[in-house]
């Protein structure tokens, strides 16, 4: 144990003293190791904070759960809006059918949106979304409330001119979200209780729920108030746990069919959308885009392993004689070969840290400004440190080969 600690010491100061002696020549050398580490860890790093990002926001549609909508979430550059405009919109009738014919579906939750501008006293929020929603809707969705309750069934059943408000509208409205508990809030001539208000979410990079501008109101009062066939109705439906949403699709597809009364031979005038099948497009994507940025770092850690390379074979020559030295007196061939290896390791090391702490500059710069923090996770760390390694023995190899073989008497004699 000894004896390996003192090669590992050893190898690290040669490393230090060739930093130290030869400065230019090993930044040269390193500066490839060290741009191709920024690029795979800030690629990395950037991508696994994007996709945390998205998937959060993606988590806020509800966890397997299907969006009964006569529009069709998925998109493209042929997407047919024109014919999904013409379809009926949903009502809250089908679901209560839905309710007596699915077997697959545990929590159920109509939805309407609609949006206008609030006021209390003189302060005024224009663009807030009015959400009516059923009494499953918190039980599908997944939001806190940070202040005061949400609606009870006896709420629901009376349907009076109360709300659940947004982080940023209470904040907005009064000051300080927390004040807005028990105060009414006004919109279109109308006065709206405010009885809770939700946790702050943050913003969205895709469409969502704008929980922080929004104002949740039960459906029977949104309905007294807006038309709910003006008002993006659809219908939420959660599986039962252990059933795959997929199933639950398929079964909601035929039920639908049913209670819309189309032949066999109609098509669909209405979308069962799956927001899992999202998730699975979002890690196809960034598949793409992690194998393009280790294409581009890879030819820098190649590059840099050809400099690393070239610092062990100036090395060996220029400590010839030193080799042959500690040869003479007992060194083993293996201990030689060792201490330049971890040489050469600490070295593709030190470039390593470098990339790192470029890296961790980029996060602190642009965490203020992209509307999601950047991180580095220890997994991303540890995978630099280990390719730094794995460079590091790869491009010291054969130098520390030549080295370990040299004969002590003619290596002696080298000036």
């Amino acid at each position: 144990m000894i004896k390996v600690l003192s090669i590992l010491w050893n190898s690290f100061k040669m490393a230090l003293q060739e930093l130290k002696v030869n400065k230019l020549r090993t930044f040269l050398s390193l500066f490839g190791i060290t741009i191709g580490i920024f690029c795979i860890i800030g690629v990395l790093a950037t991508i696994d904070s994007l996709k945390a990002k998205i998937k959060t926001d993606l988590s806020s549609f509800g966890n397997n759960t299907i969006y009964i909508d006569k529009w069709d979430y998925s998109g493209g550059p042929e997407y047919p809006w024109w014919k999904f405009m013409k379809r009926p919109s949903m009502k809250i009738e089908e679901m209560d059918i839905i309710k007596k014919k699915s077997n697959l579906a545990s929590n159920m939750a109509f939805f309407i949106s609609t949006q206008s501008s609030f006021t209390q006293e003189e302060n005024i929020l224009k663009g807030v979304n009015i959400y009516g929603v059923t009494n499953e809707y918190k039980a599908v969705q997944s939001f806190n409330i940070g202040f005061g309750r949400y609606f009870s069934e006896a709420d629901f059943l009376r349907s009076g001119p109360q709300g659940v408000i947004g982080y940023k509208v209470a904040e907005e409205l009064f000051g300080k979200a927390e004040k807005a508990l028990g105060k009414t809030i006004s919109y279109g001539g109308r006065r709206l209780l405010v009885i809770g208000i939700i946790e702050k979410q943050g913003s969205a990079l895709i469409g969502g729920f704008d929980y922080d501008k929004s104002v949740i109101v039960t459906y029977n009062y949104f309905a007294s108030v807006f038309n709910p066939d003006n008002s993006n109705p659809y219908i939420m439906v959660q599986a039962k746990p252990g059933v795959p949403s997929a199933l639950l699709q398929q079964e909601l597809t035929g039920v639908m069919r049913q209670v819309r009364k189309l032949s066999p031979t109609q098509e669909d005038n209405f979308t069962c959308n799956d927001v899992a099948q999202f998730k699975d497009q979002i890690d196809s994507v960034f598949k793409s885009i992690n194998s393009g940025g280790w294409a581009i770092a890879g030819l820098s850690l190649i590059v840099g392993a050809f400099g690393v390379a070239n610092i062990m074979f100036v090395t060996v020559r220029e400590r010839t004689s030193q080799i042959g030295l500690k040869k003479a007196i007992g060194a083993k061939s293996s201990t030689i070969l060792y201490e330049f290896l971890l040489e050469s390791a600490f070295l593709c090391i030190i470039g390593g840290l470098v990339g790192l702490f470029l890296v961790w500059i980029l996060t602190v710069a642009l965490g203020s400004v992209l509307p999601f923090p950047l991180h580095i996770a220890p997994s991303i760390v540890f995978l630099a440190l280990s390719i730094c390694i794995v460079l590091g023995v790869i491009s010291g190899i054969i130098p520390a080969s030549i080295a370990a073989k040299m004969n002590p008497v003619e290596a002696i004699r080298t000036k």
